[in-house]
């Protein structure tokens, strides 16, 4: 099917276009657009937007930034206050080097439905701005959160990816900005030394789904993005099924020599996430996460391998070798119809290439994440268990939280300064 037929048929069916249309900057050739979710940001997005602002006007001229101004009926008269603000802001033409576009999603009968949220804010973004992209190139699409600051080099090294890579989507490199007190600052530090540690223990045990999900941090061809159907419209954790989704079409990879900078600030807008980690740590709750222990990799990592090394033999031969790595592991995919998926996937892939494949899609990031939080043992101090995760990839010696996470940073293409 033509690009053009998939860009209708998913316009068509998928796309949420109505009742909100883009307002702005959206004539000529645009090769790629940044979606920017705003509820209520009228104290941090004129510093994001800035920091876009500073980036190659080159790359600015062909680039779209789509501000998605949102709230729900029931928001407060001070949310929506502060989205008129920001509204009236954007149409006085803030940053002339920025081609910026918006979405009023927040005014009467705009408004988000109930119950909904960042993830059809996002989408809405990203289905706007499909109508405007330039297909005769191979445009992006780029998500951003409006408290998250840019390198100058941002979109440079976003094209710069695309143009050698393959795969349909790209997690750009993240470090958080500094706390605004000490204890919001051991939060994200505590918070950003789990997503490192897991993201590099998937590694480790091979997994296809070793990237980090972060809202502000990802991009995707807009080919790739209509392929996996769009972006979905959950109220958190958008980023991880859509990322998961992305995946399987084409393949996630790291963007080089840049990064973005999220805000560490406490927020109770969704259920789960860095916000809600950041605030529960400050009131004294146990955050929402569980670091993953070397163990638990290691047997994802035999579970992976067993897989792939013996993909013609049957259900009853791989769950037994699975009950002799652990009665966890063989317990947890008979759970989910192990038996009955692998015989579907041998009669209906007979090739071995695309029956792994086919496996991978099935066992998925939240599958694996599943499987990792039954498996591995809960503990106040992640640093042992980092340390001997670190140990098992061939990194002794991180014997405390800085070590850990400054290694870890390096590792996956972060820098340590909070400054861009």
């Amino acid at each position: 099917m033509s690009m053009k037929r998939q860009l209708k048929r998913y316009l068509d069916n998928r796309a949420v276009l109505s009742p909100w249309r883009l307002d702005g900057d959206r004539e000529g050739d645009i090769e790629a657009a940044v979606v920017v979710p705003a509820l209520a940001e009228s104290a941090g997005l004129p510093a994001t937007l800035q920091s876009v602002a500073e980036n190659d006007p080159e790359m600015l001229c062909r680039t779209l930034v789509v501000i998605v101004v949102n709230n729900r009926a029931d928001a407060s008269g001070e949310v929506r206050r502060d989205n008129e603000i920001v509204l009236d802001w954007l149409a006085s033409h803030p940053f002339p080097p920025l081609r910026l576009a918006w979405v009023n999603a927040a005014a009467t009968g705009l408004e988000l439905p109930a119950g909904q949220g960042v993830g059809l804010a996002r989408k809405i973004g990203f289905d706007a701005a499909l109508q405007h992209l330039d297909w005769n190139k191979d445009p992006l699409l780029i998500s951003l959160d409006a408290d998250t600051l840019v390198d100058p080099n941002y979109l440079a090294a976003v094209f710069r990816h695309f143009a050698s890579a393959s795969t349909a989507g790209a997690v750009i490199p993240f470090r958080h900005q500094q706390g605004a007190d000490l204890l919001q600052e051991e939060a994200i530090r505590r918070y950003e030394l789990f997503l490192r540690s897991y993201q590099f223990g998937l590694k480790q045990a091979g997994s296809l789904y070793a990237y980090h999900s972060i809202g502000s941090a990802f991009a995707c061809r807009a080919q790739g993005y209509i392929e996996a159907g769009g972006m979905n419209r959950r109220l958190a954790g958008e980023d991880f099924y859509f990322l998961q989704q992305l995946s399987k079409v084409g393949g996630v990879s790291l963007v080089d020599g840049t990064q973005v900078h999220p805000a560490a600030r406490s927020s109770t807008r969704v259920p789960f996430g860095t916000g809600r980690i950041v605030e529960q740590h400050q009131q004294g709750v146990r955050p929402g996460y569980q670091f993953v222990d070397k163990r638990a990799f290691s047997l994802l990592q035999c579970w992976l391998r067993l897989i792939e090394e013996d993909s013609a033999a049957t259900p009853a031969t791989l769950l037994g070798r699975a009950r002799r790595l652990s009665m966890e592991l063989a317990e947890f995919v008979e759970g989910r119809n192990f038996a009955l998926i692998w015989d579907r996937l041998q009669n209906n892939h007979r090739c071995e290439m695309q029956r792994i494949r086919a496996f991978h899609h099935w066992f998925d990031a939240l599958r694996t994440r599943q499987l990792l939080t039954r498996l591995s043992a809960t503990t106040c101090d992640p640093v042992p268990l980092v340390e001997e995760l670190l140990d098992w990839g061939g990194y002794p010696g991180c014997r405390d939280t800085c070590s850990q996470l400054a290694l870890l940073e390096r590792v996956q293409g972060a820098r340590a300064e909070n400054s861009r």
